[in-house]
């Protein structure tokens, strides 16, 4: 069965632009011409086009991906493997650079103040795009003050320590959450407490009702709801429950 240019533009998701250039510098000739010269595709083309749309993907030149696809030793299931391979790299750096951002976005919130080395090596991006939120929203509380005042020290060593012990806390409680444990169970307003007493040896003073308020920010501003979202979906709204429910048990 062989497939007009059209057909193939719309199964690949390309122009016929596209596929008439390919044809031109040779990457992919079709296999047929129909009887008024038109293209025609078989099974084997749409193959290639595979491969060299998975390799423009991966970001490398066309004159790179033909010669790859040209290579007389390499068979289909070699490229799937190399493709395979670089496809796994790529999405690990995509998943920590993710993770640095959201660490960049509640560095930022809590008031953190980073060197420029730290920034790019403890969080991978730089968190100086939310400091004029920052400011606004919390510029003028004692707690911006004391966050400020606390971390001025930090050293790098510092950074990355906070940022595990955190990060472990979470895990913890998506734990409980993945077991079954309520978000008012005792366990899970147990790690709600060390929650917040992280914080306020840490950054700063946290009592319960700026700890509820935190809270209910996780689930509020969709940016902190995506950072706890990509430990477990559904840890903002358990943790800011866990939290609520820690703050009552502590102030009734």
């Amino acid at each position: 069965m062989s497939y007009s240019v059209g057909q193939v533009a719309g199964f690949a998701g390309v122009t016929v632009r596209t596929l008439h250039h390919y044809d031109a510098i040779g990457l992919l000739v079709p296999s047929e011409r129909s009887h008024a010269g038109h293209r025609r595709y078989g099974d084997a083309d749409l193959d290639r086009l595979q491969q060299i749309l998975f390799y423009r993907a991966l970001g490398f030149p066309l004159d790179e991906v033909a010669v790859l696809l040209d290579d007389p030793d390499a068979d289909p299931r070699a490229h799937l493997r190399r493709q395979h391979e670089l496809l796994t790299a790529r999405i690990e750096k995509l998943r920590k650079m993710a993770a640095a951002v959201e660490h960049a976005m509640e560095a930022r919130t809590m008031g953190i103040n980073l060197t420029p080395e730290e920034k790019f090596e403890v969080f991978g991006g730089d968190p100086d795009q939310y400091e004029d939120e920052v400011r606004e929203r919390w510029g003028d509380t004692d707690a911006y003050r004391q966050s400020k005042e606390r971390t001025a020290s930090y050293t790098k060593e510092d950074w990355k320590r906070a940022t595990e012990e955190f990060d472990a806390l979470h895990r913890r409680m998506a734990d409980l959450m993945d077991a079954g444990s309520a978000a008012d169970s005792a366990e899970a307003m147990d790690v709600a407490e060390e929650h917040r007493r992280f914080i306020t040896g840490a950054y700063y003073d946290c009592g319960y009702e700026m700890h509820t308020c935190l809270g209910e920010m996780y689930v509020s501003d969709p940016r902190f709801t995506a950072m706890y979202e990509n430990v477990r979906t559904g840890l903002a709204v358990y943790l800011r429950d866990a939290i609520l429910a820690n703050a009552a048990r502590h102030t009734s």
